[in-house]
């Protein structure tokens, strides 16, 4: 999630990619008769890569018995859900896979370091099933959140021999059983999505969950092609080998993330039609600057950066929703909050796809140069017109927050008042 925290705000110079405008593909659905507007969406995001909302760190660091650390692993989420619910939040996206981990009871994936500190540990309980439980007793909805490639963030000799200990594990990780499909991006180690049996495996395990679990809703992040400048993914010797008919790479990497959403898409709704498939994308799919159809903004694109053509998605109705993560003030010239989320508010009116707006609770209360916006009044009049505008506007949903334990921090507190006052019972 936080590619779109760090999009590069600058004025688009570089020559624009060749691609054109895509075309609205033939007999898109249009909406149904008296199509119903759904519950408002009241969402937050529990990311649990690095332990940055749950588990506990103090709860990971060895001192505890396993009774201690499990009762006080549970004693936080449920601490957690009870704000959330008077806060009047409706759902939770829990983060069930931060890398090539579980946090499920999982034949395929060895269970999460962040539960244990040691890969393949089973933490005594099972977290995913708990959170759950106590979500659905206290009215709330739980979507199980993917990181659909990420193995691990880092790529310090440490991990490496962390996750080569796990071959005498059943499951072991990906990253010794399928050494081939492993490449480096940026900082971390990925799967390459150009592989099809790639596809297949984080297919499997979308289904493994779906067939399992209660859940309500599976979503998936902003992490499909991730890179950095001069640490590009080195997938040149899969392009050669499957992307004959494509007449550039950048197209063949779109095509290879469309056919995940497509195969992960149709996967679940053949198991469960009721459990809704979402991704929460990158606030800009592209630049009005390179194509006529793209957002007023100068933002980095999902479209040309992740190679993710995110509208197409929301078109060919692969999407039970989108959630765009719109994370700037309306006073971002290069990125408006309002011109965005209009922007997706036109994606979505032909279709029957629901769209939710990711919002920047990270930010509020914190000063910033070119946002000094969320440092007004403790950032409560621009959450306030934020999420004003989403009700204001018939295609919107609802919003979420990203992230839960930004509610905890202190510069955040006026806003999270405000939010009790407007959203809580």
């Amino acid at each position: 999630m936080f590619v779109a925290s760090v999009l590069l705000l600058a004025s688009c110079s570089s020559k624009p990619p060749v691609s054109l405008v895509t075309p609205l593909p033939h007999g898109v659905k249009k909406p149904l008769p008296g199509h119903e507007r759904q519950e408002e969406m009241r969402g937050v995001w529990l990311a649990t890569v690095s332990r940055l909302d749950w588990p506990p760190v103090s709860s990971v660091n060895g001192v505890l018995s396993n009774s201690a650390r499990i009762s006080q692993q549970q004693q936080a989420l449920t601490a957690k859900l009870d704000k959330l619910k008077s806060l009047g939040i409706n759902t939770v996206f829990f983060q069930v896979k931060p890398d090539g981990t579980a946090l499920w009871a999982s034949k395929i994936l060895p269970w999460s370091d962040m539960l244990t500190g040691k890969i393949g540990e089973d933490p005594g309980y099972d977290p995913l099933q708990f959170m759950i439980d106590e979500s659905h007793k206290r009215g709330i909805k739980v979507h199980a959140w993917f990181n659909p490639y990420r193995i691990s963030v880092n790529t310090k000799s440490s991990t490496v021999a962390e996750l080569n200990r796990t071959l005498s594990l059943t499951p072991p990780s990906v990253f010794v059983l399928h050494r081939d499909w492993v490449r480096t991006s940026g900082d971390r180690y990925v799967l390459d999505p150009g592989i099809p049996e790639v596809r297949d495996w984080i297919t499997s395990i979308v289904s493994e969950v779906v067939t399992n679990y209660q859940i309500d809703g599976v979503q998936f992040d902003d992490y499909f092609y991730t890179e950095s400048p001069g640490l590009t993914l080195n997938d040149s010797q899969t392009y050669k080998t499957y992307g004959q008919g494509f007449s550039t790479k950048a197209d063949w990497r779109r095509h290879n993330t469309q056919q995940l959403i497509a195969q992960v898409s149709h996967t679940i709704k053949q198991l469960k039609p009721d459990v809704e498939f979402g991704v929460s994308p990158a606030g800009v799919w592209r630049n009005r600057s390179h194509d006529a159809a793209g957002s007023d903004t100068r933002g980095a694109a999902a479209y040309d950066e992740s190679y993710a053509d995110t509208r197409r998605w929301v078109q060919e109705g692969l999407l039970d929703y989108i959630a765009p993560q719109i994370y700037w003030p309306f006073s971002r010239d290069a990125a408006r909050y309002d011109v965005l989320a209009k922007w997706w508010a036109d994606v979505v009116k032909p279709t029957n796809t629901r769209l939710y707006i990711g919002v920047a609770l990270y930010k509020v209360g914190m000063p910033s140069k070119n946002e000094p916006d969320w440092m007004v009044s403790g950032g409560v009049p621009e959450l306030k017109k934020q999420i004003d505008l989403n009700e204001s506007l018939p295609q919107i949903g609802g919003t979420i927050l990203f992230r839960e334990n930004f509610l905890n921090e202190p510069q955040t507190q006026s806003a999270v008042n405000y939010i009790r006052s407007r959203w809580g019972s």
